[in-house]
């Protein structure tokens, strides 16, 4: 992914500027047609000096800006906002858009803004009624806020006014401001030249077909899109001369165009002599040759917003609940409300929202680490640190030190980690946060419905939204333990305490036991056969230090001090020595095992094996899987190995391709990316024939899903029992 929008001050104060303005320094003067702030004067002008019934005019917001300040253009960049001007005007007039003079581009370190620096003036056109009486009064009012920045940003907000008197039709209106003038000069106009634009893998090719500036090129072009995203603010733009023309080799941005997407923006030109004109740009983009084929808009990569996404990550994190990794974590802590149901209904509350702030501090975390990565120009995503096999192999060891401890192996007191036993223990603030902790650990390698979407429109959006996104999917994790501790009425429901919650909490580490066995294959696929070795012998040594830790708890001093310290070191030794370990196997390990793809009925996915079963128009169904993903594995296990739909497959001439992102994968990361997508699982159906638009399955599948997509595409994939079906 390309360059983010970084968390600075400058982005978060836009995220906060309907709550800033309120607050801004400039406010409480008597309204007229100039105001001015410690950094911006501003001006409110009028083409004419009257108005008559009908006309159109023009009226310009002038910012006149201290040195080294700036405000934005319609896309700021890396970080800002855009000026906004709220118009006042009387019955039955109308004012257009914002005309944006040709911008400018400030940097600082790795951000880059466009924007307008010294003085800008932004035109608008206003259309009067036709019923205006003359020797009566035209009053404009504008409320104008913007964003102004250095180092730093500061949102401010003015209040214009301006009066013009209306004069008879076919009357004389008298010269408007001077300042009208100057800024038309500035505005883009359309380029006398042909310009066409192709989108490649890597870059957007500007193509301008313009023989005189191939001949003599200007001393500097920049293209500004008015979107943001679709380009890289801060990427350079490197210019060749082909032949008669001038192509610019832009990079793509966080949301890359797709073919027959409309590139727009302004292209820049500045002469040997300084002077600058813009040239409005408007193409459609064609995919270059061997460019990866965009995606279609389908329900779940169409733009969601904001409020949306949240509401989708919500959801998301709900269902997360009845993972099977998961669900267990929520019933120890069921249990823990049940053994505290004759204590102060505080305390219970307490508790829940300890739970509540160790998710939420931990999906934060997981949010400001994806923000690093993306940053860096890392193509990661949600369950993204499953694909690292020490830490498949440190939470395969989590999973068997719970199990131990809900066993009752050992019991580690609520100071310490909060797991096992401690879970239950009054007041247990810290087990419950932590408890938060692990719960989120165990639900990353899950992807639950409505997840995706959200998670794929997060990571191409600004830091505080990505933040606000994976916030709100921990809240619906921590949502049904919350609620329980919160609501009275539905602690009575649960059943009475007894010595039953005993044995409940001890089937709940048969789970946990399973969790690392699952893990420990997962390691397997990652790092080859000897990292099952490491990790059995790993348990052992954490088996052997939690029952010598227990063991020695009631004894002596010494021989309590020496047992705590031996399976201290035990545990150390476990530790490090299965890191390097699984280090060591996984530079030794052979490819993984999807690479013994032909006993299957289905073929590793490839870029190049997936681009020529497209050309040859032949149907294709894709799967992107990983071995760490527990939906993927279930899916695969209920629906795609079920003999029907292997057999429907096989009869409509349907190529099965599985993508293993067990282990990252750059051409898996940018398919993924084509369709919205940060994780897997991702299902397509490609009908036959070479431009056909895919399908998306949803992400828990049935054989009948996958039945019924084979059917709906049509005669040209599906069988004809399948059709008539």
């Amino acid at each position: 992914m390309t360059a983010m929008r970084p968390f600075s001050f400058a982005s978060f104060a836009s995220g906060l500027t309907v709550l800033a303005l309120g607050l801004a320094a400039n406010t409480g003067f008597a309204a007229s047609s100039r105001a001015s702030t410690p950094q911006v004067e501003a001006e409110l002008v009028a083409s004419a000096a009257a108005i008559r019934p009908g006309d159109e005019i023009q009226l310009g917001v002038r910012q006149k800006i201290i040195p080294h300040w700036h405000t934005y253009w319609v896309n700021p960049g890396d970080s800002g906002l855009a000026t906004q001007i709220g118009w006042t005007l009387p019955e039955g007039a109308r004012a257009g858009d914002i005309q944006w003079p040709t911008p400018g581009r400030f940097k600082l370190g790795p951000v880059v803004n466009y924007g307008y620096e010294n003085e800008v003036t932004l035109l608008a056109t206003v259309k009067a009624p036709a019923d205006l009486q003359a020797g009566g009064r035209f009053p404009v009012k504008a409320t104008v806020d913007w964003l102004v920045c250095q180092e730093t940003c500061i949102p401010q907000q003015v209040e214009l006014e301006l009066t013009l008197p209306v004069q008879a039709a076919g009357s004389s209106v008298g010269p408007g401001s001077p300042l009208i003038e100057q800024a038309r000069t500035s505005l883009p106009i359309e380029s006398p030249w042909p310009i066409e634009a192709r989108a490649g893998k890597d870059a957007i090719t500007l193509r301008i077909a313009a023989a005189a500036l191939a001949a003599h090129p200007p001393g500097e072009l920049w293209f500004y899109a008015d979107q943001w995203g679709k380009t890289a603010h801060d990427a350079p733009q490197p210019v060749t001369v082909v032949g008669n023309a001038i192509e610019i080799r832009i990079k793509p941005g966080d949301e890359p165009l797709k073919d027959a997407e409309t590139l727009s923006g302004v292209l820049s030109i500045r002469d040997g002599n300084g002077r600058v004109q813009g040239y409005r740009v408007a193409t459609p983009v064609s995919a270059a040759a061997g460019a990866i084929a965009a995606a279609p808009q389908t329900a779940e990569s169409a733009d969601l917003g904001v409020g949306m996404a949240v509401l989708l990550a919500l959801a998301g994190g709900l269902i997360l609940n009845l993972m099977p990794c998961v669900f267990p974590v929520l019933s120890i802590k069921a249990l823990s409300v049940l053994r505290h149901a004759g204590h102060d209904r505080a305390q219970v509350r307490l508790q829940g929202l300890a739970y509540t702030a160790g998710v939420l501090s931990s999906f934060a975390a997981l949010g400001a680490v994806l923000i690093a990565l993306k940053a860096g120009g890392a193509q990661v995503g949600w369950g993204f640190q499953f694909q690292s096999p020490p830490f498949v192999l440190a939470v395969a060891y989590l999973m068997f030190t719970v199990g131990l401890s809900l066993s009752g192996v050992f019991t580690l007191g609520s100071s310490a980690a909060g797991i096992g036993t401690s879970l239950a223990d009054k007041p247990g603030y810290a087990g419950s946060f932590f408890t938060g902790v692990l719960a989120t650990v165990v639900a990353t390698p899950c992807t639950a419905p409505f997840m995706g979407a959200a998670l794929g429109f997060a990571l191409g959006q600004s830091a505080p939204v990505l933040l606000a996104v994976f916030l709100s999917l921990g809240l619906g994790l921590a949502l049904p333990y919350l609620l329980l501790c919160f609501w009275p009425a539905l602690q009575r429901a649960l059943p009475r305490p007894g010595v039953w919650m005993e044995r409940v909490k001890q089937a709940l580490a048969f789970p946990m036991y399973a969790a690392a066995v699952w893990l420990v294959w997962v390691l397997a696929q990652q790092a080859g056969p000897n990292a099952i070795a490491i990790a059995l012998g790993g348990m052992l040594a954490i088996a052997f230090a939690a029952w010598l830790y227990d063991s020695s708890r009631n004894a002596h001093v010494f021989a309590r001090h020496g047992g705590t310290g031996v399976a201290l070191l035990t545990l150390v030794a476990a530790l490090g020595g299965g890191y390097a370990g699984v280090q060591s196997s996984v530079a030794n390990a052979a490819a993984p095992a999807t690479a013994t793809a032909g006993k299957h009925a289905w073929e590793p996915y490839s870029k190049a094996r997936f681009d020529e079963l497209r050309a040859a128009g032949k149907p294709v169904f894709v799967n992107f899987t990983a071995a760490w993903c527990i939906t993927c594995l279930a899916n695969e296990k209920v629906a795609l190995s079920d003999a029907s739909v292997t057999d429907a497959f096989r009869q409509a001439g349907i190529t099965y391709l599985k993508g293993d992102w067990t282990n990252q994968d750059p051409q898996i990361s940018a398919h993924l990316a084509e369709f919205g997508r940060s994780g897997v699982p991702l299902y397509l159906l490609y009908p036959a024939g070479a431009g056909s638009a895919p399908q998306v399955l949803p992400q828990l599948l049935t054989p009948s899903t996958v039945l019924s997509a084979i059917a709906a595409a049509g005669p040209a994939t599906a069988s004809p029992k399948l059709a008539k079906e």
